[in-house]
């Protein structure tokens, strides 16, 4: 059996596991990301929790296939390194790949963390059975994975998908400020003048709060914006959308898809199918075992 190791880089937590080659998670486990000490020190402990889980699931380190990473962007994948991610500012330009490659020695491959996702999605996901298809995941952020032609499109440096940059308006307003699950959570705290999370403001749209409702309006709009210039320059059969936004479920995906239906260009555009990610929990883990696991 085909056993590869998947290592899901987060601001808050990295989470580790192990994963066969039907995409089944055999046995996993996560850490805080303690931002306290250097990344090298974060990194070997992830790498000891990772041979302490093998010894506890009777697996050889030597005998798995490969180490699959997924991590914030901006990243080189080129030099195995984190670039500048705005979350993990004390990892910039670390060498990811070289450090662990100390600890585990085995195939290493990194790619952005929406890109592994995408690949998983297409492995055992809701994107099984297209070749042309861009993942979307918008919570704390939001970033995409772009598969087309039945591979990944990764770019120069690993960072092609990095959708929530896609500029608005004339002031230059990135997407993910205005349509993210954080973006949803400051605007709604503005306008009723206490601490609201984004999970309440969609909740309070559905009882029929009015601010919460234009406010959640607003928000699916941006989204289908996003979703219109994706179609229109890469021109994908299917767009799986996927991340904690998401789980708001019909609302959600009727608005993007009246919005598309109304505004993409080419008519087969309009037509793009639009539809939930099936990976949620483990997408991250999953897909940077997919890394080792698919040909991409």
């Amino acid at each position: 059996m085909s056993i590869a190791v998947g290592i899901d880089i987060g601001g808050t937590k990295i989470a580790f596991g192990f994963v066969d080659e039907q995409g089944a998670v055999i046995a996993k486990g996560s850490l805080k990301t303690d931002l306290t000490v250097e990344p090298a020190v974060m990194l070997a402990r992830v790498a000891d929790a990772v041979k302490e889980l093998a010894e506890q699931n009777e697996l050889a380190i030597d005998a798995l296939k490969g180490v699959g990473v997924g991590a914030p962007g901006p990243l080189n994948t080129l030099k195995g390194e984190l670039t500048c991610p705005p979350n993990l500012k004390s990892w910039w330009g670390f060498p990811v790949v070289a450090e662990l490659k100390n600890h585990l020695p085995l195939p290493i491959k990194m790619e952005n963390d929406a890109t592994a996702a995408a690949l998983a999605e297409k492995w055992i996901g809701a994107a099984q059975d297209s070749e042309h298809f861009i993942f979307i995941t918008i919570s704390t952020g939001i970033g995409a994975g772009i598969f087309m032609h039945g591979k990944l499109l990764t770019g120069s440096t690993g960072n092609a998908g990095d959708a929530g940059f896609m500029i608005m308006d004339e002031a230059g307003t990135p997407w993910e400020v205005v349509a993210s699950g954080t973006a949803v959570a400051r605007q709604a705290t503005e306008l009723l003048g206490r601490e609201v999370t984004s999970k309440e403001a969609f909740e309070l749209a559905a009882q029929g709060d009015a601010q919460m409702s234009e406010l959640v309006n607003r928000v699916f709009k941006s989204i289908g914006m996003g979703c219109v210039s994706l179609i229109n320059i890469l021109d994908p059969s299917k767009i799986v959308i996927g991340g904690g936004v998401s789980q708001v479920g019909d609302p959600l995906f009727s608005a993007v898809k009246t919005y598309v239906s109304k505004h993409a260009l080419n008519p087969s555009g309009r037509e793009t199918a639009i539809v939930p990610a099936l990976l949620q929990q483990d997408a991250g883990l999953i897909g940077a075992a997919a890394l080792i696991q698919q040909a991409y």
